[in-house]
């Protein structure tokens, strides 16, 4: 037995199958393309992939050519045809994948399986490629097969391969991958005809979201303090891990464990070529905001959410921790500021709202309940813009209005669903649009879904109808291009709104 060259035969076929059944897998996919892969690309030739992942002209010549490039190099590594050609060819579909996502610069999130600093298994399997192309060994294949064998020049010596008594030999084994390669193939098209999808190939799963060059025109701004915006805000609580879930406790853990940090900059990166140039934070989340815009350079706004430190007296710890972030915009955060009011501490609020001005920052002030705002206002404490949550009560988990209590949000959630249990953030929605109305700095309305309970349309639609110049909402990577979609639509066809645009 001849163990190197077993060796090797089990070492090409299997780079060969692995080419072969990502083709195959594609081709039986309804509708796969390479687009929205293209479209995400970072590093320094995201350009060049972008502008192919957006193109429908170019697209359509790229994704029959990256199917086929991957059947035929897949076929002639297994069967063992024009090895040298599909390694090399294989080499250089490899460097185009690894440069479309590189494991440095923008996408050093996080270690992920198969994708560390610089080494991912692009690289590794194009590295192992390149030993089988310089290898002189290459296996049992068809190539050795007299009919597609190179005549032997005279008096050149005989080789094992070109040698008559070792061909018939050669071929019976060479042959013998052949049934192998049918049931592989037999076994791919019985899952794909059984689940109507490639369930193993991760780059033809697909969640469902529209991608870039779906995007229906430019997300419009506006401007709270000197920043201009983006009218639509990416919300914080979905990346950072929190849900206002009611009693489906499994969801926090589900969110978390789908964004990770390599999500997260994903999601980010995807949100800023959608046009979302801000986004709206829990203080914990400064420092992943800190590292991904260090390593990717983005430019997206940052708005963070400060709170007191009321037991060691300190009002402006967490403010000042924000400035050393690098953030852009520092607001105080909803449910402190209801509770602040609610025992009658109106003068940390002024406090910490004129030493974010005295250090040159655009201060906000956020409520979950109306009341709050109301006497901030009646006491001259007036923000550079507010945050107010902002959506209508009609949808089934709302509790009766006559149970409705202030300042409940963020409280007791009760098993009693006449009362609050974690399922409405703005009580008094009538309450809350004649604030809005005479509001005289930019509003920016959150919680405009009420945590997954109303839909995008109808949401966005009375947010803006009610008053709101932002909205902040949470979005998933596969929601990001249909929010920026409906946020245009919206605004482009919004009636009956009565309050003038601020910012």
């Amino acid at each position: 037995m001849n163990w190197k060259k077993l060796f090797i035969t089990v070492f090409r076929v299997a780079i060969g199958w692995h080419f072969l059944y990502e083709g195959l897998s594609k081709l039986l996919a309804t509708n796969w393309s390479a687009a929205g892969y293209l479209s995400s690309s970072t590093g320094p030739f995201s350009g060049f992939y972008q502008l192919m992942g957006g193109s429908e002209s170019i697209m359509s010549v790229v994704d029959p050519l990256n199917i086929a490039a991957l059947i035929l190099i897949g076929l002639a590594l297994f069967l063992g045809l024009a090895i040298r050609i599909s390694s090399l060819s294989g080499i250089v579909l490899l460097v185009l994948y690894y440069f479309a996502h590189p494991p440095f610069g923008a996408s050093l999130m996080a270690s992920t399986e198969g994708s560390l600093y610089i080494v991912n298994k692009n690289m590794i399997e194009a590295l192992a490629l390149a030993l089988l192309l310089f290898l002189k060994e290459k296996g049992w294949g068809l190539y050795a097969l007299s009919i597609f064998s190179r005549k032997k020049k005279e008096n050149e010596p005989i080789t094992e391969i070109g040698d008559p008594g070792n061909s018939r030999r050669d071929a019976i084994k060479n042959m013998a991958a052949i049934p192998a390669l049918g049931i592989l193939g037999f076994g791919a098209l019985r899952e794909t005809q059984k689940f109507g999808v490639d369930t193993l190939s991760g780059a033809t799963i697909k969640v469902g979201g529209a991608s870039l060059k779906e995007l229906k025109g430019e997300l419009p701004k506006g401007k709270i303090g000197n920043h201009e915006i983006s009218r639509l805000v990416a919300g914080g609580n979905l990346i950072g891990g929190w849900a206002h879930s009611r009693d489906l406790q499994y969801v926090p853990s589900l969110f978390r464990a789908y964004n990770t940090e390599k999500k997260i900059f994903e999601t980010l990166m995807l949100a800023e070529q959608a046009g979302i140039n801000t986004i709206n934070i829990g203080f914990p989340t400064n420092e992943t905001m800190q590292k991904y815009k260090k390593l990717t350079g983005s430019k997206i706004k940052v708005i963070t959410q400060v709170h007191p430190d009321m037991e060691n007296k300190d009002y402006f710890v967490n403010i000042n921790k924000a400035i050393d972030f690098g953030v852009d915009i520092i607001q105080i955060q909803g449910n402190h500021c209801d509770w602040l009011v609610r025992d009658n501490k109106l003068d940390i609020i002024e406090k910490m709202l004129d030493h974010i001005r005295s250090q040159g920052y655009t201060a906000g002030l956020a409520s979950h309940t109306v009341d709050s705002l109301i006497a901030c206002e009646e006491v001259g404490i007036i923000p550079d813009y507010y945050m107010k949550t902002m959506h209508h009560d009609n949808y089934w988990s709302a509790h009766p209005r006559e149970n409705r209590v202030p300042f409940e949000v963020d409280g007791k959630k009760y098993a009693d669903h006449n009362r609050f249990h974690d399922n409405l953030f703005c009580l008094y929605p009538e309450k809350t649009v004649e604030f809005v109305e005479r509001a005289k700095v930019p509003v920016m309305g959150f919680k405009v879904l009420a945590a997954g309970a109303i839909t995008p349309e109808d949401g966005f639609n009375w947010a803006f109808k009610n008053g709101a110049d932002f909205i902040c909402v949470g979005m998933f990577d596969f929601q990001v291009v249909n929010d920026v979609n409906i946020t245009i639509d919206t605004l482009t066809n919004l009636q009956g709104r009565n309050r003038e645009w601020y910012g």
